[in-house]
């Protein structure tokens, strides 16, 4: 499974695309088991721009796999802040419960965001960064 996060698709998603990062996305998307979770729709369905294109995306992400935001997750998540913190990192919540969600599922996270190769660092997290290609 792969969760993709808001920081790979909006490089996938926005008019001036970056093509490598568009090319896999698509990829991934044809040939993978795709997630979404809370925060990602929060992010990505937030930031639209009009009632059409709204609806048009939500109903591409109403199509992938749900990620629950359930009791465990949170709590996992918490856990999962307080142990970063211990070890002297400052995550934003919204990617801890982002990182806890994939950690959950077991499911690759594909970004374009550093916080995300830091977690990984100091937990079991897989991801697929596209940090390096942004910079």
């Amino acid at each position: 499974m792969i969760l993709i996060d808001t920081s790979a698709w909006l490089f996938a998603l926005k008019k001036e695309f970056h093509p490598v990062i568009k090319e896999r996305i698509g990829q991934l998307l044809v040939e993978s088991d795709v997630a979404i979770c809370g925060v990602i729709a929060l992010e990505l369905l937030g930031g639209t721009k009009s009632e059409k294109e709204y609806l048009r995306l939500k109903s591409r992400l109403d199509s992938l796999f749900y990620i629950e935001s359930d009791k465990l997750l949170w709590d996992f998540a918490s856990k999962l802040a307080f142990d970063l913190k211990r070890k002297g990192m400052s995550i934003p919540y919204a990617d801890i419960v982002i990182a806890a969600s994939a950690l959950k599922e077991r499911a690759i996270l594909v970004h374009a965001d550093s916080h995300f190769d830091s977690i990984a660092h100091h937990t079991d997290l897989k991801i697929e960064s596209f940090v390096s290609l942004i910079k």
